[in-house]
């Protein structure tokens, strides 16, 4: 009847309030992701000053990001449960105090247990974010511009956390970092309240604690092991801990095969799209976290930047990526998605290869150009890859594949710490442990660290003991930064192939497909009663309009 209209899509759309609460809804989320990079800049003061253990500094620094994979899919049900606006609240509030405990921390035990606490409170936040953007902006158009700003949020926070850090740094001690985050948490717990829906899933699933405790066996474990073994080469311990992860995992896939309502809902991932993009997200995250960690060492110790100068360094790179991915949906309209994905990861990965010219004593300006042609070619797929995820995603299954987008991402980013970064610094320790000379034994083992121990080591020894020390160190962790670009343009080319495989049939930015019946469309949602007869005329168009 010409008298129905569509009421999935065509309503009215989004008013001053959902706006302002689109603003209030930024703060965590960029906090949440600032808490990932702002760190990078004050490992080598919080080691002056607490001086952990080589393994226990790349645990204060990876932790937060495990926890997080860890715990999303988790917090995602407890938010259908209790409401998405109250657990974003309670998130907030740990997340608080877990800042402030981070930043008088007094031992790497009381640090890294800070840094624990900090990533379960933002696995809490963010699924809660996305989910109320979604019922906030009912209207497709606007809903993109607001998962656009949710994005870039969530990439300014990784931005802007390396200045943050320098400029902290620079006049305040390491703790600073974290009590940064604070009052952007205070005007959240003030106006949230107000602003943002109390939104509850309709059929809230149970939450299975069983399900959680393999969820955490599965992830911690594997990610031990995995660096333990990259780091110190074959040990019987890591060894056991990677396998007993992996069959953690199997049986946490089979566990969800069989759950009515399960914590990870397979499923979704029988959806080309959905699963390309998901598998583009991760290596995306995995290479760019593990990079820019080693990039930030590079430019302090190598280069012998300031914080704050490094900091600045990097503003440019990553405001290129921000500034490609807010023009990209617009000239998605014109260009097929798959044309500039595809083509700006090339681009990156052509980045990458530029890390081949840097050298010990070239200098910061390589590594910056590097990273300028690296931030804008990935630019495209963070701008549209949220929008393709969940435009393959049955509207009744959004929080779901939301939650599988968030946790890919997350764990991608602890995991590139892990890997790619303990790979420079076994390529480190490997081609320093020969170049050593007569360097005294004490300053010879603290170099067999980390560069960061080499540079301190370096400062204690007379001048002719300190330059050897810091050229072995400094041409060591150099031919590390080497071996990562050479790995990560050829994961980018591979990913450009997968991108012009996966996304062919998509038309636009908005998920447009070149086929109406999307066959490989397998997550259609779970058969439930029919609804009113007065209802169905309003859902077959709801489907297909625009």
């Amino acid at each position: 009847m010409t008298t129905v209209k569509p009421t999935a899509n065509i309503r009215s759309g989004a008013g001053w309030r959902e706006w302002v609460g689109l603003a209030v809804l930024g703060l965590p989320t960029f906090l949440v992701s600032m808490d990932f990079s702002v760190l990078y800049l004050g490992v080598p003061h919080l080691t002056a000053d607490l001086a952990p253990s080589g393994v226990q500094q790349l645990w204060i620094v990876d932790i937060y990001g495990f926890l997080i994979a860890g715990f999303l899919v988790t917090m995602g049900t407890v938010g259908d449960r209790i409401g998405r606006r109250k657990l974003l609240l309670v998130g907030a509030a740990v997340f608080g105090i877990a800042s402030v405990a981070a930043a008088f921390s007094t031992s790497p035990e009381m640090l890294i247990a800070s840094r624990a606490l900090l990533g379960v409170a933002g696995a809490a936040v963010m699924p809660s974010v996305m989910a109320l953007v979604t019922v906030m902006f009912t209207d497709q158009k606007q809903r993109s511009r607001a998962l656009a700003v949710y994005t870039a949020c969530f990439m300014g926070g990784m931005t802007l956390g390396p200045l943050v850090g320098g400029v902290l740094l620079e006049y305040f001690w390491w703790g600073s970092v974290f009590l940064v985050s604070v009052p952007g948490i205070v005007l959240l717990l003030l106006f949230g309240p107000w602003l943002l829906p109390d939104q509850k899933a309709p059929r809230a699933g149970k939450l299975d604690p069983v399900s959680v405790v393999l969820c955490l066996a599965a992830i911690l474990p594997f990610i031990y092991g995995l660096k333990e073994l990259a780091r110190n080469g074959w040990e019987w311990w890591p060894a056991v801990a990677l396998v007993f992860g992996v069959a953690a995992g199997v049986v946490f896939v089979q566990r969800q095969r069989h759950l009515p309502h399960p914590l990870l809902e397979l499923r979704l991932f029988g959806n080309r799209t959905f699963s390309s993009t998901v598998g583009l997200f991760f290596v995306t995250a995995l290479v760019g976290a593990g990079t820019l960690l080693l990039v930030t060492l590079y430019l302090q110790n190598v280069t012998g930047l300031t914080p704050l100068a490094a900091g600045l360094l990097l503003l440019l790179p990553n405001a290129l990526m921000i500034v490609g991915s807010l023009a990209t949906p617009q000239l998605a309209d014109r260009i097929r998605p798959v044309y500039l994905i595809a083509g700006g990861l090339l681009v990156a990965g052509a980045g990458y290869l530029i890390f081949m010219l840097a050298d010990a004593t070239s200098g910061p300006e390589m590594i910056f150009i590097a990273m300028c042609v690296v931030m804008f070619g990935t630019a495209p797929l963070a701008a549209l890859c949220n929008h393709l995820a969940m435009g393959a995603v049955p509207s009744d299954k959004a929080g779901s594949g939301a939650s599988i987008v968030q946790t890919t991402t997350e764990f991608a980013i602890g995991l590139g710490i892990a890997t790619l970064a303990t790979l420079g610094t076994a390529v480190y320790r490997s081609d320093v442990e020969g170049a050593l000379g007569a360097v005294p034994p004490d300053a010879a083992d603290a170099a067999r660290e980390s560069i960061d121990r080499a540079v301190t080591a370096a400062g204690e020894l007379p001048a002719a003991q300190s330059g050897d020390l810091l050229a072995a160190a400094r041409e060591a962790f150099t031919s590390g930064i080497h071996t990562v670009g050479i790995i990560s343009a050829i994961f980018y080319a591979g990913l450009a192939v997968l991108a012009m495989w996966a996304f062919r049939h998509v038309r636009n930015a908005h998920g447009g497909h070149d086929d109406t019946t999307n066959k490989d469309k397998a997550t259609e949602p779970v058969p439930e009663p029919a609804p009113a007869a007065t209802a169905k005329p309003t859902e077959a168009p709801a489907r297909v309009s625009p």
